[in-house]
Formats: C-alpha cells, structure tokens, sequence
C-alpha cells in the first residue's frame, strides 16, 4: 500500500490528470503511480492493492489508458506480468496540443485587438473607455514566448529520445 509522501503525491498528480487530461478519478490515479514509479513500471497486482480498487475496475482504466496512449507496457523473460510505464511520446503529444491550443489563443487575441482597433477610439471617450491594446499586445507576447519555450523543450525531450535509442 502507498503512503505517505507517495500516497499525497498519487492524489495531487491525480488531480492534475482528471482536469488536464480529463480522466476518470481511478484511471487518473493509475497514470499518478505509473508516473512515480517510473521505468520499472507497474504490475497490475502493484495497482489493485496500492489503489485499493478491483480488478476488473483497475483492468477497465488501464485498457483506456492504453487505448489513449498514455501508458505502454512491458515484459520480462520469465515473467508473466506486463509492468506499465509511461508512453514517452505522450509528453510530446501533450506539448503539440498546448502549442495548437496557444496558437488558437493566439490568433483570437490578434483578431480581438483587430476589431477593436477597427472601431476607433471616439475623441470623447475618457480613459477608462478607451479601448488599451497593451493588454493584447502582452498577451501575444506571453503566448509567444511561452511557445518558444515549450518548444525548445520539446526538441531536447525528441532528442533525449534519439541518443537512447542509439545507444
């Protein structure tokens, strides 16, 4: 069984998955233990009792998270357990969505400041009407920077992928 440090990190990183991956509160916990326990992977057996769930429910999450593509699994001469870790290239497929989807923001933000700038500013307006592009202009700049950063991180993650297969 989990506790301790580990078993608050399951239920944080669990958290985190159910929103941003939009994931069921178990499948969300497998993804959390898998993570944590990194490239010795994880047995079914490890899951049902370190979750405290069934196994046809533990059974249940993992084939979707399979069929997502979040986690891979492994096995050992000998053994007849598939030991699960994380699918390395769901990091990358994570990073190519928050990249589309700051692009999406993106380009609203520049047709948003667009449209306002179409409609001028009435000489009458007083500050607190005007229409202030600095806002927009900000946000354009966080997105790219932050699309630039993520970016770069994406390319060293890729080639981190190569050398290991190299070697």
């Amino acid at each position: 069984m989990v506790n301790g440090k580990k078993r608050e990190l399951v239920e944080k990183l669990g958290v985190h998955f159910e929103n941003v991956h939009r994931l069921a509160p178990v499948a969300a916990r497998i993804l959390s233990l898998v993570v944590l326990n990194g490239k010795a992977g994880t047995t079914f057996d490890d899951l049902v009792t370190n979750l405290c769930a069934s196994k046809s429910t533990i059974s249940t999450h993992l084939n979707h998270l399979l069929g997502l593509k979040k986690i891979v699994y492994f096995t050992k001469s000998g053994d007849r357990k598939k030991y699960f870790t994380i699918n390395e290239d769901s990091i990358i497929i994570s990073i190519d969505e928050m990249i589309q989807s700051w692009a999406r923001l993106r380009e609203l933000h520049v047709e948003i400041k667009a449209y306002k700038q179409s409609l001028g500013q009435p000489e009458t307006a007083d500050a607190t009407s005007k229409f202030n592009s600095e806002f927009h202009d900000n946000y354009i700049k966080f997105v790219d920077d932050v699309t630039k950063s993520i970016s770069e991180l994406r390319a060293k993650i890729i080639e981190m992928q190569k050398q290991k297969l190299t070697q």
